[in-house]
């Protein structure tokens, strides 16, 4: 089934899932940063990937992602609602991690890789578009950091390339998201990375579906996004609910979110 019309929304069960934190990451302004292995609701995860070649999956029974109940037999999930707020002004970001590999030495060199599956957490299977690569720092790095990355693109084209890519200031923390080959859309997997330039410092790659993006505008500040904002995008019940933050100046604060997931 699916939720086609309003009257199937409001009669859809619904369950209401915590995010937040409890401590603050030193960021930088207008850049993104990750807070998952920052103490809060739920507990902190690893950062440090666990698969340097095939990658792993994470799922919503992965430490530092927020629990999601079972849907209904036949049920379709869909991000119904963002409640949101912070105590400083910035950004933020809501994705589905579909993939995390890493995590990686600053002088990686991996090519010709098989990536995992995660196939079961786009729509019917089989729509990869809009999936995103991005880089998050583990340790801190040093010097210039180059990375290139080698992917499957949506159509199942392997080969494709993100072009060596540089970034600097990679504190721990860091997120950089790295541009897609001219043409392509999404991702199914990445099948090869490698690091040059830097002299240390380690990290992941990881491919997100974006689900929601939304602005604080002032400290101790939020809203509510409802379905019209949302745009209900599809969210899976073993889906793992990743959280970025941009701040304004040179702290991630304390975030508070409560996403509304609907399933009929």
């Amino acid at each position: 089934m699916a939720i086609t019309t309003f009257d199937g929304f409001i009669g859809a069960a619904k369950q209401y899932v915590s995010m937040g934190k409890t401590a603050s990451r030193t960021g930088v302004a207008s850049r993104w940063f990750s807070v998952f292995d920052v103490a809060g609701n739920p507990g902190a995860g690893v950062l440090a990937g666990t698969s340097t070649t095939t990658g792993v999956v994470p799922t919503d029974a992965t430490a530092g992602f927020p629990g999601i109940n079972a849907f209904g037999v036949g049920a379709t999930g869909y991000l119904a609602q963002v409640d949101f707020g912070s105590s400083v002004a910035c950004r933020m970001k809501i994705f589905d991690m579909q993939w995390k590999g890493g995590a990686y030495t600053f002088n990686a060199s991996t090519t010709g890789n098989i990536p995992a599956s995660f196939s079961s957490r786009v729509p019917g299977g089989t729509d990869f578009k809009h999936n995103q690569i991005w880089l998050e720092q583990v340790t801190a790095g040093t010097g210039i950091q180059n990375v290139a990355v080698t992917y499957i693109n949506q159509d199942g084209v392997a080969g494709r390339t993100t072009g060596t890519i540089a970034t600097a200031v990679n504190i721990v923390g860091s997120l950089w998201q790295l541009p897609l080959q001219a043409g392509d859309t999404g991702v199914q997997g990445v099948t090869g990375v490698v690091g040059s330039v830097a002299t240390a410092g380690t990290f992941n790659i990881l491919v997100m579906r974006p689900m929601w993006s939304g602005r604080v505008r002032t400290a101790n500040d939020g809203g509510v996004h409802d379905l019209a904002l949302t745009g209900m995008p599809p969210a899976y019940a073993d889906g793992a609910h990743y959280l970025a933050i941009a701040p304004d100046s040179t702290a991630t604060g304390i975030p508070a979110i409560e996403l509304v997931i609907a399933d009929g």
